[in-house]
């Protein structure tokens, strides 16, 4: 494929070098065909939530090829998710707003995912409680949301008042195992959290994600306060 990099050349795509996450490899080629449409970053992630709730749209109706065409979709919600980033810095189109609506695009597809999976599970066995999970679930990506937005309203009246751009570029790696534990649970796992969610559709055991995101989406945004207080950004 042709390399392809931003018009002021800070900015070059270049091919995965390593396997995980996956989605990465998966937005690689995509990107490349992007680019060459009149598509704008902010456009491919409207249509990033349109495949995210797509997907939520088949989780709610319980069943197990309504799950497996969930997880597809799920997929390539994440794909285009990874593409609006890299569009926007080979196009030189990186925006403020650009980055507020693709934070707010991954609060939508994660509550709106797990609150349709808690009803369509709900509706196939009847069991209420898988309800009450997937809203838990959901009001831990909403808290998570909640406090990224608080904190970075906080970092913008600081006397620095960091861009999110800026923060990002500022992202420092791992250094210690703390650090790893965070990063791998908040960063990696999120990245492929699509292809987990398909292979435990394949399974028909996707149920078990309820009971772990009602837990797990309250550790998330536990463990992003500690990112945060550590240095990283998203």
């Amino acid at each position: 494929m042709k390399r392809l990099s931003s018009p002021d050349g800070s900015f070059v795509l270049e091919r995965p070098s390593q396997l995980f996450p996956l989605t990465r490899n998966l937005s690689y080629p995509l990107t490349h065909l992007i680019y060459r449409l009149p598509i704008t970053p902010n456009q491919v992630t409207a249509l990033s939530m349109l495949a995210g709730l797509a997907g939520a749209w088949c989780f709610a109706l319980g069943g197990w090829q309504n799950q497996i065409a969930g997880g597809f979709w799920l997929v390539a919600c994440y794909t285009l998710d990874n593409c609006d980033g890299e569009i926007a810095r080979l196009k030189g189109l990186s925006s403020e707003w650009g980055a507020q609506f693709d934070d707010f695009v991954d609060w939508l597809v994660d509550s709106a995912f797990f609150a349709a999976l808690g009803y369509g599970t709900w509706q196939t066995t009847g069991e209420t409680l898988w309800a009450w999970l997937g809203a838990a679930a959901a009001l831990g990506a909403t808290i998570d949301y909640a406090v990224d937005l608080i904190l970075h309203a906080r970092a913008k009246a600081s006397p620095t008042g960091q861009s999110r751009e800026d923060q990002a570029s500022g992202e420092r790696k791992p250094e210690d195992v703390a650090d790893w534990l965070i990063y791998i649970f908040h960063k990696l796992s999120r990245a492929d959290f699509c292809l987990i969610v398909l292979a435990l559709a394949a399974f028909d055991v996707l149920w078990v994600l309820l009971p772990l995101g009602a837990v797990g989406a309250q550790a998330y945004w536990i463990t992003d306060l500690f990112k945060r207080a550590r240095g990283w950004h998203t």
